[in-house]
């Protein structure tokens, strides 16, 4: 029964704590939020990394061309892809 009660008090007590640390949390984060900061100048914005060589100058040139191809092209590449694979249609014809 004891040992009930003290159970009870210490979580009581760490209940309190936790919510007054929240509310300190709260209040905190309130004035911070109203703080002004003063605007950070830089006088040129700094490139992306994938953007510069190896001596860190930028890249004047394109890093990805695509070729646009139509539906029926992509179908006779993948066609003609699985066809001379191991497993392809002439593999399988001749286990027949």
């Amino acid at each position: 029964m004891i040992l009930h009660l003290l159970y009870i008090l210490a979580f009581t007590a760490l209940a309190f704590l936790a919510v007054g640390n929240l509310i300190r949390n709260l209040m905190t984060l309130g004035v911070e939020s109203q703080r002004q900061y003063p605007p950070v100048k830089q006088n040129r914005p700094t490139p992306h990394p994938e953007l510069l060589d190896e001596h860190g100058r930028m890249i004047d040139e394109p890093l990805l061309v695509m070729r646009s191809m139509s539906v029926e092209d992509a179908r006779e590449q993948l066609d003609a892809i699985y066809k001379s694979s191991p497993g392809g249609e002439s593999a399988q014809s001749g286990d027949e």
